[in-house]
């Protein structure tokens, strides 16, 4: 069960948090929402649930645009910022667990996770879980956004559909194979929302448990 949490910003400004930390958690994921929906969106809550039932906790969050009612999201310094903020506020749950603290982040909230760990020699995070890193707009295929990547020093884990617009699987498996600390899973037939065709017979449900089970195999080789 989540419960919630006031995470302080510099400034003394502050933006909601949820946190689920099981006592049989292997580590805490600081979960960053994508661009349009919040850490309440049901692609959250769901992908949280499915987590901590695999032994990780999660540590969800609003940036300030979120906080404030959507709208556009924060330039990137601010979401910066945010993001360190919530990675400050995990350790202060996971150390005194002997845990280590992992990144995690939907769509826009996963890119400025990586722009994060590319800028800080340490980031306070041991590995980056994508959940649909979103290498370029939709109908603009590039790999400008993907440039960053090489300054990560730490284990990255892309998860992506094959029907997601926002990174064609032509491009986001070139973008895998130039980085040394990347590893990719492709997921036949699903979108950006990791949603599924009816024809496939796959739930929303049972995509979350999908994309939490690969984080938690991965994680638990990369954590030793």
């Amino acid at each position: 069960m989540a419960r919630r949490i006031k995470i302080r910003l510099p400034g003394d400004d502050t933006v909601s948090g949820l946190i689920d930390l099981p006592s049989s958690a292997t580590c805490l994921m600081v979960l960053a929402h994508g661009a349009g929906a919040g850490m309440e969106h049901i692609f959250m809550s769901q992908l949280a649930d499915a987590l901590a039932s695999h032994h990780i906790g999660s540590l969800r969050f609003n940036f300030r645009y979120m906080e404030r009612g959507g709208g556009r999201p924060d330039y990137p310094n601010v979401a910066h910022q945010v993001i360190r903020a919530a990675i400050d506020r995990a350790h202060h749950y996971a150390d005194p667990m002997g845990i280590p603290v992992v990144g995690g982040g939907k769509s826009f909230g996963g890119r400025m996770l990586s722009q994060v760990a590319a800028k800080d020699e340490d980031p306070g995070v041991s590995a980056l879980v994508f959940y649909g890193f979103p290498l370029h707009a939709p109908g603009k295929p590039g790999l400008e956004r993907a440039a960053h990547l090489q300054d990560v020093r730490i284990p990255m884990l892309f998860l992506q559909g094959t029907r997601d617009t926002l990174a064609q699987e032509p491009l986001i498996r070139q973008v895998c194979k130039d980085l040394r600390r990347a590893r990719l899973c492709m997921f036949e037939g699903a979108d950006h929302g990791f949603h599924m065709l009816k024809r496939s017979g796959v739930t929303d449900l049972e995509m979350r448990d999908r994309l939490a089970l690969e984080s938690a195999k991965w994680l638990s080789k990369k954590l030793k």
